[in-house]
């Protein structure tokens, strides 16, 4: 029996927008072309700090795939006034931590740890973006702990089915690799190559401050300004473009591969070109579909048909094109039919011709998760930067709650139609073999 969606109460709407008040955000540009945003959260006593570069994997040179991952890693190996472990003893010892990722366009390095501490904070994360030394012995540690990383993912079907998705679907270009690169690629890196790879990356215009929690913008500035202001840019022959990818090359194709698991692996996905206009249809279509133990995918795969353990679909947004994958892990003889199922799904009424009773509970649950997302301030730091880098400009939460609302069933019915056409669909299938 479907929850019937309690109408809003007088002054809910008022409460909801307390909810989704942003703090004090305030940014600022340095004069070699370095943005800070900050955003004030006085109801906590920390701040989480971070630093990012709109580099990633698909900035990868050719050949030395991994290279944006494994400098992620190596800036961790020393600088010219710290040691391995006294960059992991610096914050700790202080009663914060420090954390780092590489995505396919950008990699961060963040802190959290006491407002009082903000100083130490900006000083840690300069030294090591600025000044690494990459110590040989360390480097030749790290990419034995790098190979291991890679030999965990092989390891695990999940995961690797994504990689090998994505390689299908983005032939020669950078997207299409791995971001922890390959066993041949680690071996092709040196510290020449990790340098040069900064040089061309980590400069004031491809990277951005984000520091959110008990701090003012002033002090943020000062220290950004005091760090980092100093930078320049490289010579125009230095200067590292981003490969874009011709959406005419991705061919779409069906693959099914035999491996020694347990488990069957499925993947279902496509790539369309970007368009923000449908951004947060496609939002709102996801959290229909594949978010959460009411999703569409969960309802009809697990609980009505016992199909799977786990379904789920996910969408990422890049410079020029969306991606939109469906995945589901089952025993290989109901392969065919989870397949088949999902076909259904996307083609089905609850998609094609959305009830407006599904849309709101669809809602409801994004609204939820970006209440809660708000209370998590690394996750706040995050979405500053995303914002920031796919729209040149925060958005505030209460804007993005009112285009949530926005979406209609006519706005879900055209996002299904654009991931749904069979000629643009791909389907790569991990046979269990065991």
């Amino acid at each position: 029996m479907r929850k019937t969606i309690v109408p809003a109460q007088p002054g809910a709407d008022r409460h909801s927008e307390q909810r989704l008040a942003s703090g004090n955000i305030q940014s600022a540009t340095l004069p070699n072309g370095l943005r800070i945003v900050s955003e004030l959260v006085p109801w906590v006593h920390s701040v989480t700090l971070g630093i990012w570069i709109n580099a990633g994997s698909r900035e990868d040179p050719e050949g030395l795939e991994g290279l944006a991952h494994f400098i992620e890693h190596a800036i961790f190996k020393g600088t010219k006034k710290r040691d391995y472990i006294d960059i992991a003893r610096c914050i700790e010892e202080a009663g914060g931590y420090i954390d780092a990722w590489t995505t396919k366009e950008q990699t961060c390095i963040c802190v959290r740890c006491l407002h009082e501490h903000l100083p130490l904070a900006f000083n840690l994360l300069a030294d090591m973006v600025r000044d690494p030394v990459f110590p040989k012995e360390e480097i030749e540690k790290e990419r034995e702990v790098v190979l291991e990383e890679i030999a965990s993912v092989n390891d695990t079907p999940e995961e690797l089915i994504f990689e090998e998705f994505d390689l299908r679907s983005f032939p020669g270009h950078p997207l299409g690799t791995p971001i922890l690169g390959t066993e041949k690629s680690i071996e092709r890196f040196s510290r020449k190559k990790l340098r040069a790879f900064m040089a061309r990356n980590y400069v004031p215009s491809k990277m951005l401050v984000t520091a959110v929690g008990n701090i003012s913008h002033d002090e943020v500035a000062r220290l950004a300004e005091s760090h980092f202001g100093s930078m320049t840019e490289p010579s125009a022959s230095e200067e590292s473009m981003r490969k874009q990818f011709d959406i005419s090359d991705y061919k779409p194709f069906s693959v099914t591969r035999k491996k020694r698991i347990y488990q069957s692996q499925l993947l279902l996905g496509t790539i369309i070109p970007r368009d923000d206009r449908s951004f947060w249809s496609l939002m709102v279509l996801n959290a229909m579909l594949g978010s959460g133990m009411s999703c569409l995918l969960n309802l009809e795969l697990r609980e009505k048909r016992g199909l799977v353990y786990q379904a789920y679909s996910s969408l990422a947004f890049l410079d020029e094109l969306t991606t939109f994958n469906i995945y589901a892990g089952t025993d290989k003889g109901k392969a065919p039919k989870t397949l088949e199922t999902i076909t259904k799904l996307l083609n089905g009424k609850a998609l094609q011709n959305p009830d407006l009773e599904d849309l709101r509970a669809a809602k409801s649950k994004m609204l939820g998760s970006l209440i809660l997302g708000m209370e998590k301030m690394t996750r706040r730091m995050s979405r500053i930067a995303q914002d920031v880098f796919y729209y040149g400009c925060h958005q505030p939460a209460a804007e993005k709650a009112a285009m949530i609302e926005a979406v209609s069933e006519a706005d879900v019915a055209e996002a299904a139609a654009m991931l749904s056409r069979p000629e643009k669909l791909s389907t790569l299938i991990y046979k269990a073999s065991r």
